[in-house]
């Protein structure tokens, strides 16, 4: 398999993991709005915080990055996944935004 070929497909999978990411922070900040405390909301809870302890061991950045470093000298935010490359460069303070937010809403929620 080609070094390109390698790298598509680190991209494609990457792309897929971030998307499954993407529903679980907005399926807590759903449940944070309409007051859905279940335990499918603890589990999506508990993907963030590992995704978050993963992401810190690797310096921020997804292992799947660091993997793409092998086939490509291309360091742009977007190199390793298929997203814009303004939204690849503030992934993390969008999403980890939203997803502070929605924690915020359930520990209300739960509290009060």
């Amino acid at each position: 398999m080609s070094h390109r070929t390698k790298l598509q497909l680190i991209r494609s999978v990457h792309t897929l993991i971030w998307a499954f990411f993407v529903g679980v922070i907005f399926h807590i900040l759903y449940a944070g709005i309409t007051n859905t405390i279940t335990a499918s909301l603890l589990v999506s809870i508990g993907l963030i915080i590992i995704e978050t302890v993963t992401l810190l061991l690797f310096g921020w950045r997804c292992p799947l990055t660091v993997l793409a470093y092998r086939y490509t000298d291309d360091r742009s935010s977007a190199f390793d996944i298929y997203l814009p490359e303004w939204l690849a460069r503030h992934n993390k303070s969008i999403f980890g935004g939203l997803f502070l937010i929605g924690l915020l809403l359930v520990a209300y929620r739960v509290l009060a």
